[in-house]
């Protein structure tokens, strides 16, 4: 099935009123993610000063709480698209999910990298056709193959429609950058809630089900 297009200014538009009403919250998570982030990566360089294989294990803890915070990060932008307010406790509950999203990751970043040898346009294409593999198994719990192919079938016929969107949320970010870092406090959140409310779009658009409007309307 092919999806129909969908609204680029109408997905930043969502994110950036959402990102007002609870900037407050995006704050706090931001602080939260890099505080733990930065706190396991000291803490692995320490060990591995120390002694190698206590380094190493220490980054291999770093890189799974990385994986779960990604996990919860699609669940808190998925909640406020479906009109529910972000919890810091998603940040970590969605750990059960953590197999399916490592070996969906890890075919990802295959698929991706076998298209960008093939002349790197192919690895671009890949990498917009099953970009929502991670919101499927967040979102549906599926397994990494079936999430793959059902972000296949959503993104049909918009490949070109992302690339822009995604061409803007980079753009977005990166004057978010720009402003001292302190401007990704706000980008981030408006990106990361605009790129969760195109996968709920398409998605619904692919099972026939209507968007309620006051997801759209909220914060305006």
């Amino acid at each position: 099935m092919t999806a129909e297009k969908f609204s680029i200014s109408e997905a930043i538009h969502f994110g950036w009123n959402t990102m007002k009403s609870n900037l407050g919250f995006f704050i706090g998570l931001l602080i939260l993610v890099f505080l733990f982030s930065s706190l396991f990566s000291i803490i692995a360089a320490k060990a591995t000063e120390a002694n190698i294989f206590l380094g190493i294990i220490f980054y291999i803890a770093d890189f799974s709480l990385s994986i779960i915070i990604s996990i919860g990060l699609v669940k808190i932008a998925l909640r406020f698209c479906d009109n529910e307010k972000g919890r810091f406790a998603d940040l970590f509950s969605q750990y059960p999910l953590f197999p399916q999203y490592l070996v969906g990751s890890i075919l990802y970043g295959l698929i991706v990298f076998a298209g960008t040898i093939l002349l790197i346009i192919p690895g671009i294409i890949w990498g917009i056709q099953f970009c929502f593999y991670d919101y499927f198994i967040v979102d549906k719990g599926l397994g990494p193959i079936e999430a793959l192919k059902r972000s296949s079938a959503i993104t049909k016929g918009v490949k070109w429609d992302l690339f822009l969107f995604f061409l803007i949320l980079s753009g977005i970010n990166l004057l978010g950058a720009l402003c001292l870092l302190i401007g990704l406090f706000v980008t981030i959140p408006t990106t990361m809630v605009a790129l969760a409310f195109v996968y709920r779009k398409l998605m619904a658009q692919a099972e026939n089900v209507q968007v309620p409007e006051t997801s759209l309307e909220e914060g305006e």
